[in-house]
């Protein structure tokens, strides 16, 4: 049954939440599909409802502004919150007029799917409710979600719940000494190199193996499926390897190295890196880093 008032039960939105969680969560509170919440809302739904992550929602401006009247919540406060909610049309607030209240629901992909949110921080948000909620990471930083509070991580949609990592405490510290994050371009080569890297067991490899022993014994429950906890954990396992690079490439200057340079340059980052040296081979995309500006 529908309640007879609005938002008696505050379900409040965590930070980067998708629109499609943050519906599925407030919907069950009430014990509803997301379907029922939007019909009692006399909003008009089409495309294929799936649970997040696979699918998101686009509402309305009318939509919207509805969804905020009924949640008691700000709708400045609920479009900040929530990146994929449409903000309303500005001609409406000043010609009085309403647009059609409507909601389609549309796949993802799963390299833009939003990653499970820590489930201490989603539990404080909706109080009545046990619903996981799924957030966007920011945008042009790495796909990586980090509680340093809860110490939960999350780098991957196919996790259904985020990881404990309260045995890699690394990863916690890397995330508190990142203070001024890289710039996209750096962080984008980074990101690519110590994957390379991971893949072929280069370098770090031996820290790397030790931190994926770590983290996978301490989340025991950890959904086996096709694809292993050595690729869906690949992200967090070089995380610090990751910030580290980015900060270094960052500081390069906007000209090829020189021979001198480059030999300098990579003693450094090895002890950036705590590795007693650092020898790319010829075909590293370090070296076309360096060699290519």
């Amino acid at each position: 049954m529908w309640p007879s008032a609005p938002g008696p039960l505050h379900v409040r939105p965590l930070p980067g939440e998708a629109t499609a969680s943050y519906l599925t969560r407030l919907a069950a509170t009430y014990r509803l599909a997301p379907a029922q919440l939007l019909d009692g809302l006399a909003t008009t739904v089409t495309g294929t409802e799936h649970a997040p992550p696979a699918t998101e929602i686009r509402l309305s401006a009318e939509a919207a502004r509805r969804l905020s009247g009924f949640t008691r919540i700000p709708l400045t406060h609920l479009t900040r919150a929530l990146p994929h909610l449409r903000p309303p049309a500005p001609s409406s607030a000043h010609t009085g007029t309403h647009d059609t209240a409507t909601a389609h629901w549309h796949a993802v992909e799963t390299a833009l799917q939003p990653l499970p949110a820590c489930t201490a921080c989603t539990i404080r948000r909706s109080p009545h409710t046990a619903a996981p909620a799924w957030i966007h990471p920011p945008p042009g930083l790495p796909r990586i979600m980090i509680c340093t509070r809860h110490q939960q991580a999350s780098s991957d949609p196919r996790h259904p719940a985020p990881l404990d990592i309260r045995a890699v405490p690394e990863l916690t510290q890397a995330h508190l000494r990142a203070h001024r994050p890289a710039t996209p371009t750096s962080l984008s080569w980074a990101s690519t190199i110590t994957t390379r890297w991971y893949d072929h067991q280069q370098h770090a490899h031996e820290r790397w193996h030790t931190r994926l022993h770590r983290l996978t014994a301490a989340n025991p429950r950890m959904s086996p499926g096709p694809a292993s906890p050595t690729l869906t954990c690949r992200e967090l396992i070089t995380y610090p390897e990751t910030l580290t690079l980015a900060a270094a490439l960052d500081r390069l200057p906007p000209h090829p190295l020189t021979r001198t340079q480059q030999t300098a340059f990579l003693h450094h980052l090895a002890g950036r890196l705590r590795l007693p040296r650092l020898a790319p081979a010829d075909h590293d995309l370090l070296w076309k880093r360096l060699t290519t500006r």
